[in-house]
């Protein structure tokens, strides 16, 4: 029985289908082991949006021949799809497959033979027009939460963006098949499931033609039983619409927490980016949210540095956000990729600009969350507790999230993993985790 071991770069999405592949070795007959466990193969999922995705793969490559020089090496996902040439010459690879191939491995690499010693990792890449089938992909056993994607690929050409060339076109499964293994998912004893996807406001495509709507997956999925929570991951703001929101607020599944890109608080940067709204449209999905749900966390994406922002954009994007009503914020640093729009736009911000604009973002986003949180004080909330063993060994402690998104601290109890319970909010600690108590005397929100 050879043994195989997995590593995922990048986003919830790359995690569902990692988790994926790997119960389509298990199903094969082979044990699946930790990274350090001497495997006889390796996969590595790949990302493309961070930073130095070339870097991170020498990088996890060179640290796999050192726990088995013989072990095989093979090297999927997003930077695999865009890149495949420049992968299958970094030493130690021995495959490379793109984003139509990557679910086939199996098959294709028959038994993981290793090349004869001096010839180049084999690549199995199509051109990414060619990636039209749809795998239904979810996590399991890898957290408290699973992540379900519904929808991949994207339509929508940002001009910093090279998802659609990673990943192809927009395409989803069927609400069938998504309830299907949202039952799945529930019978192995998950509590939550986080819905993923690289435009998942745009579900309901398939070969180009629109089949259902994200909101009627809500609807659906709101049915499961078993599933004590659904989680949004993130949705575009001008497919978050009115409906959908109203459907959370009144939900007993669905939680109040949404994930919402904004990239820049500038109408013109987000033209210059090729977005699809402007930032009143932005502010307007963010007073629906709270009007209906006060309580509701709020997550925004925004890049900084983006060719085209100038210091007066900067600073408009800066003075949207702080005067925004929202709990934290992901800031991603814009860097050049190969074959996008953003590369012929003037000025080019220089690379210390940008991070200066990353570190203001970054303390506004502590301020938001801390904030966000005191709201939240001295009233009861249901926390999903989670298994935390380095927590648990280090500090005694274990930690949690409510349903809106507020990361908790208790006193450890294996009892309490993968529970929910009730609890009171009660103080903020140094580390920006809210201290909770048994919740008896405190009002409920």
């Amino acid at each position: 029985m050879k043994k195989v071991a997995f590593y995922t770069l990048g986003c919830k999405l790359n995690y569902s289908e990692t988790s994926t592949i790997s119960r389509m070795f298990e199903q094969k007959g082979y044990e699946k082991v930790e990274f350090n466990q001497k495997p006889d193969i390796f996969i590595v999922n790949t990302c493309s949006v961070t930073e130095n995705a070339d870097k991170k793969c020498k990088k996890i490559v060179k640290e796999a021949k050192k726990i088995n020089p013989d072990g095989y090496v093979t090297i999927i996902g997003c930077y695999a799809q865009l890149k495949p040439t420049e992968i299958s010459e970094i030493e130690g690879v021995d495959a490379v497959l793109g984003a139509a191939e990557k679910f086939q491995l199996i098959d294709l690499l028959d038994g993981f033979v290793k090349q004869p010693s001096g010839e180049k990792a084999v690549i199995y890449n199509k051109n990414i027009e060619e990636a039209v089938e749809y795998h239904t992909s979810f996590s399991l056993n890898d957290r408290t939460r699973t992540f379900l994607k519904v929808q991949d690929g994207c339509d929508y050409p940002c001009a910093y963006c090279t998802i659609p060339l990673a990943r192809g076109a927009s395409r989803s499964d069927t609400i069938e098949n998504v309830v299907k293994a949202a039952r799945e998912i529930a019978e192995n004893g998950v509590k939550e499931i986080v819905l993923t996807g690289v435009n998942i406001g745009d579900f309901g495509l398939r070969n180009g033609k629109r089949e259902e709507t994200f909101f009627n997956l809500v609807n659906a999925l709101d049915q499961v039983e078993g599933i004590e929570r659904i989680r949004i991951s993130s949705i575009e703001p001008n497919l978050l619409t009115d409906e959908i929101i109203d459907f959370v607020a009144k939900s007993e599944r669905f939680v109040p927490h949404f994930h919402i890109p904004l990239q820049s608080g500038s109408n013109k940067v987000l033209g210059l980016m090729k977005r699809r709204y402007k930032r009143e449209l932005y502010q307007e999905r963010v007073a629906k949210i709270k009007s209906v749900m006060p309580h509701c966390c709020i997550g925004v994406d925004v890049i900084v540095g983006h060719p085209g922002e100038t210091d007066e954009a900067f600073l408009e994007s800066y003075n949207f956000l702080n005067e925004l009503d929202i709990s934290y914020l992901h800031v991603f640093t814009y860097s050049e990729r190969e074959n996008t729009a953003a590369l012929a736009i003037k000025p080019v911000v220089p690379a210390g600009k940008r991070s200066e604009r990353s570190k203001m973002l970054h303390v506004l986003s502590d301020k938001k969350r801390r904030f966000f949180y005191e709201q939240q004080l001295n009233k009861t909330f249901k926390v999903l507790f989670e298994e935390d063993v380095e927590n648990a060994h280090q500090n005694g402690q274990m930690s949690g999230f409510t349903e809106n998104y507020v990361r908790v601290s208790a006193k450890y109890d294996p009892l309490l993993i993968n529970e929910l319970k009730e609890v009171a909010l009660v103080s903020i600690n140094a580390d920006m985790i809210v201290e909770v108590q048994e919740a008896e005397v405190f009002e409920t929100h």
